[in-house]
């Protein structure tokens, strides 16, 4: 071996390795002086190493450790873990608890099927209920408009329809804008000077 020994090889010379792998390093050990001092250095060492006392750590070392330890919880063991927490710990109470999850799945999927047969009647409902909302807002609205503006304000507000509205919110708007501006100067001015 015209090398001298890695330390992958002298750790293998210490632990006492045996195998066809170790001839050629023992060999090379008995023409290397400085190979042979680094294995003694190394004995040396293990030796005084097995002489150090041995620490047990405290009971709580390793809570103390663990709780320094940020731990990523994949979404789906988080839900597990929550649902799990959510379980009855009795039998009888887990059996209501699956009782009534089953009773609430079955009458959920016949009210869903009842809907899903009826679906002219859902839309019908749905429609009128939207109607409903958008009276309900328009009237209120109106009434806003009523009180800030006059009657003669809501009648141009009933008469011009969607378009009107949001012509009425971009004029609001860009007045209100302008304000705003007006007022940041008018503030702004005195710190100028």
């Amino acid at each position: 071996m015209d090398r001298h020994l890695l330390p992958e090889e002298i750790d293998q010379l210490l632990d006492g390795d045996v195998g066809f792998g170790t001839a050629p390093l023992k060999l090379h050990l008995r023409a290397c002086a400085e190979c042979r001092a680094e294995l003694d250095q190394a004995r040396a060492l293990v030796r005084q190493l097995e002489h150090l006392p041995h620490l047990t750590p405290s009971a709580v070392f390793a809570d103390r450790v663990l709780e320094q330890v940020q731990v990523f919880v994949p979404w789906h063991v988080a839900a597990l873990d929550t649902l799990r927490g959510w379980m009855p710990r009795t039998r009888t109470a887990r059996a209501f608890a699956w009782t009534g999850l089953g009773s609430a799945a079955v009458v959920l999927t016949a009210v869903s099927l009842w809907l899903l047969t009826r679906l002219d009647a859902v839309i019908f409902a749905i429609d009128m209920a939207v109607g409903r909302v958008r009276a309900a807002v328009g009237s209120g609205i109106g009434d806003v408009v009523a009180t800030l503006f006059g009657s003669t304000a809501v009648h141009a507000f009933r008469t011009s329809g969607a378009v009107g509205l949001w012509v009425a919110l971009t004029v609001l708007l860009l007045f209100a804008a302008f304000t705003a501006r007006a007022m940041r100067a008018v503030v702004a001015g005195p710190r100028r000077r």
